[in-house]
C-alpha cells in the first residue's frame, strides 16, 4: 500500500463492559475485516468513565491503522462493529457504559466537519485517556487544526482524570 495516498488513521477503542480485554480485541479482528488494517497497538490504559458515572472503569487502547475507506466510510464500518458487539445508541442521551466504542481520533491531516463526523475527534485535546495511548504510538503526530504534537496536547492537558498503562 502506498503511503502517500493512504495516510495514518488513529482510532481509539473503549470498553467499560463486560470481558473489556476481549472486546477490545474482538473489535480489533472485526475492523481488520472491515477493510481496516491495523498497523500498530497502543498498550491498554484504565481509566474512569469521562463525562458520566459507571460501576466499571474503561480500558483504551488506540490504533495506528490503514484503510482505503474514506472518512464517511470508515465511521459507518466502526458503528457497524459497535453494534455487531452490543452497542446501543440512544439519540440525545449523552455518555453511557458501553461494551465497545470506536473513535476516529485523526485522518492523516484530513479536517472533517458534518453532522455526524467531526475529525480531528473535537474533544481530543481535553481527554486524557485518548491522549496517553496515542502518544505511545505517536508522540510528534501534529493535530491538524491545533498545530501541536500528540505529546504537547497531553502536557497541556487539563484532563485530571487518572490513566495507568496495564501491564
Amino acid at each position: 500500500m502506498h503511503t502517500a495516498l493512504h495516510p495514518p488513521v488513529f482510532l481509539l477503542l473503549g470498553s467499560n463492559m463486560g470481558s473489556r480485554l476481549r472486546l477490545l480485541a474482538s473489535a480489533c479482528d472485526a475492523l481488520q475485516r472491515s477493510g481496516v488494517w491495523i498497523e500498530k497497538k497502543s498498550s491498554v490504559y484504565e481509566s474512569a468513565p469521562w463525562g458520566f458515572e459507571a460501576a466499571q472503569n474503561f480500558l483504551n487502547m488506540a490504533l495506528q491503522v490503514r484503510t482505503l475507506l474514506p472518512p464517511h466510510l470508515l465511521l459507518r464500518a466502526a458503528q457497524q462493529v459497535e453494534r455487531r458487539m452490543g452497542r446501543v445508541r440512544t439519540a440525545g442521551a449523552g455518555y453511557s457504559s458501553r461494551p465497545i466504542d470506536i473513535d476516529i481520533l485523526f485522518y492523516g491531516d484530513k479536517v472533517v466537519s458534518a453532522p455526524l463526523l467531526s475529525i480531528p475527534h473535537p474533544l481530543l485535546h481535553e481527554r486524557r485517556f485518548a491522549l496517553a495511548p496515542l502518544a505511545e504510538l505517536a508522540p510528534d503526530f501534529v493535530h491538524p487544526a491545533l498545530k501541536k504534537t500528540v505529546r504537547e496536547l497531553l502536557r497541556a492537558c487539563s484532563d485530571t482524570g487518572s490513566v495507568a498503562r496495564l501491564g
